[in-house]
């Protein structure tokens, strides 16, 4: 009998039998194949893929999920086919064996395109079976737990490759048990010297916090009780990373933090999580703009609590989580814990379709990106922070932070992109060039004869939207600056004068000296910020023309009207107050140089 195994079963009594014979028959047939054979660390062969089974079955994941650890690798050093591991292991297991495989052994020259080429095969695995990423997220934790048994020089590229891509795809996974040690992990061997003064720091003041936690939880319970509500209330300080990442924010010391103390309050309905934070806010004073409702509005992964921050006692802020068991299984074990291992179950094919990481993963596929373009989007759109924002149906849309209302029009669909020329955040008009915050309500306002501009490339956030831009561009002005070509000799770059003859007549501005343009109207274009691409209507009452100061006002279904500053009629306008927005005109750069030539020699 051999000894690793059984305390294996020892240690998850959760199998069934007939899974306990099959993870048995795999590690044995593994065991037998490498008996002998050491890593290069000089640790036994098995170690390492039974430490990752063993991560696996205490996120609870079902058999073929810890077959197919013990397995990785397997198809390289063992040059077993798909088919064989199928036939021995099941479909299940081959499925998981041959992704893991198929990520792990891209071998190239570009280290850029390599990575870019792995990550793309990972993910798109995902879309397959959602178990591959998790076992390689399982590998990558066993790696960092030991990372001090590879070459020291080898330490630092594997900790910053954990902490670009595999923590942040924990995280949109959900998978918090996971991602906070990877977090600490790679803080470890990135940047040592902060992460001992941080572990000094917090272990120091243990026995300090210890007494605070404490009588902050039975100020809770007590007063749980007296509502009537069972709870479960535990506390900590802040993993590393996170308090890493404050002093960083807030350039400041760690001894110079306060908020490091978390509590985390589990009820059984979503109706007592609202009661407790009631509670929680009578007990102490909630902070300003601490409070966040993601049970109301889930994350992307999934992820449901009530967060608040309150000044407790001695006058040191801390941290509150409440939430239903429920939702803390989610929030532990993540898209894991929709297929906790159940007895006779474990032969599914199990995706994530709810996840929106998936969702987006199965549109990327369809398109096509260079592999930098690829990788791009994996770390800005994929991992990066996010914002979530709503459409005028109520629709939550989540967006990378920073986007812009183009983001949100190719988000909702690219024909939608192409066409806009305004956008409304909570009712009023802001530029295309400013970025959304969360829980605005988006409105996009479109016109038939819009197109993409550059001016939309160089503001947009997302890669969707600046493949989609780009693409438009390099169709319909093949030849333009957006390429970057240069001018073949002896062409020379169009001229103010030649651009010019599109506008109508000329005579001179009274007082001014310089020469009065008759403006062509379908010519001329008005800024709003750095945007350039609005619906807009020129007044018939004052003649709006350049260089005369001008505004803007938002009509009702013909765009942005645009008037002289000093109309009279603007203040027989109902509700200008609120419909005013600020214009200027969009200057050409040759006479934007010419004005600025004649300024200087002016002076």
């Amino acid at each position: 009998m051999n000894a690793p195994i059984e305390t294996f079963f020892s240690d998850f009594p959760l199998y069934s039998e007939e899974d306990r014979e099959r993870i048995r028959a795999a590690y044995d047939f593994m065991d037998t194949l490498k008996a002998g054979v050491n890593r290069p660390s000089g640790e036994p062969f098995m170690d390492h893929p039974l430490r990752v089974a063993r991560i696996l079955a205490s996120l609870n994941l079902d058999a073929d999920s810890v077959i197919g650890a013990i397995l990785h690798g397997s198809m390289e050093d063992l040059t077993l086919s798909r088919d064989e591991i199928e036939a021995k292991f099941g479909k299940g297991v081959a499925r998981i064996v041959e992704g893991t495989s198929r990520i792990s052994g891209l071998k190239m020259q570009n280290k850029t395109v390599q990575q870019a080429e792995s990550i793309r095969k990972m993910f798109f695995a995902m879309v397959d079976d959602i178990r591959i990423i998790i076992v390689r997220l399982a590998e990558r934790l066993d790696k960092m737990r030991n990372l001090k048994n590879i070459p020291e020089d080898q330490q630092k590229p594997v900790a910053q490759e954990t902490i670009d891509i595999w923590a942040p795809l924990a995280n949109r996974l959900g998978i918090s048990s996971i991602k906070d040690e990877l977090e600490d992990l790679s803080l470890k061997y990135l940047n040592r010297e902060v992460f001992d003064h941080i572990k000094a720091l917090v272990s120091a003041k243990k026995g300090e916090r210890a007494g605070f936690l404490e009588s902050a939880e039975r100020e809770i319970i007590d007063a749980a009780k007296k509502a009537g509500i069972e709870l479960n209330v535990t506390s900590r300080a802040k993993h590393f990373w996170s308090i890493y990442q404050k002093m960083k924010k807030r350039n400041k010391a760690a001894d110079e933090l306060y908020d490091l103390l978390a509590m985390r309050i589990l009820c059984e309905t979503d109706a007592e999580c609202y009661t407790m934070l009631g509670i929680v806010h009578t007990i102490w004073k909630p902070l300003a703009g601490r409070f966040k409702d993601y049970i109301a509005m889930p994350k992307a992964n999934g992820y449901q609590s009530l967060h608040t921050t309150v000044m407790g006692g001695e006058g040191r802020p801390l941290e509150i989580q409440i939430r239903t068991r429920a939702m803390h299984q989610i929030a532990e074990n993540g898209v894991a814990s929709h297929w906790l291992y159940k007895k006779g179950t474990s032969k599914e094919v199990v995706t994530a379709d709810h996840l929106s990481i998936i969702n987006q993963l199965k549109e990327l596929s369809r398109d096509r990106f260079t592999d930098e373009d690829f990788l791009a989007q994996i770390k800005d759109d994929l991992l990066g922070d996010s914002i979530y924002v709503f459409t005028p149906k109520g629709d939550i849309i989540e967006l990378p932070a920073g986007s812009t209302p183009i983001d949100f029009a190719y988000h909702i669909h690219s024909a939608v992109g192409e066409k806009i020329v305004g956008a409304k955040a909570d009712g009023s008009i802001i530029p295309l060039s400013e970025s959304l915050k969360n829980t605005q309500v988006v409105e996009i306002i479109t016109h038939p004869q819009a197109h993409p501009t550059r001016n939309q490339y160089n503001s947009v956030r997302t890669a969707k939207a600046r493949q989609k831009i780009r693409a438009w561009l390099q169709e319909n002005e093949p030849a333009g600056d957006f390429e970057k070509k240069e001018q073949p000799e002896g062409e020379r770059p169009e001229t103010a004068q030649q651009r010019l003859a599109h506008r109508k007549g000329s005579l001179e501005l009274e007082g001014t000296g310089e020469e009065k343009r008759d403006f062509d109207s379908a010519v001329l274009k008005i800024r709003i910020g750095d945007t350039t691409n609005f619906m807009i209507k020129f007044a018939a009452c004052c003649h709006p023309v350049p260089p005369f100061p001008i505004t803007g006002y938002v009509s009702r279904g013909r765009g942005i009207i645009i008037h002289r500053k000093e109309c009279g009629n603007l203040a027989r306008i109902p509700d200008i107050k609120n419909r005013s927005i600020g214009v200027e005109w969009e200057v050409p750069p040759e006479d934007a140089k010419e004005r600025k030539k004649k300024k200087a020699r002016e002076a």
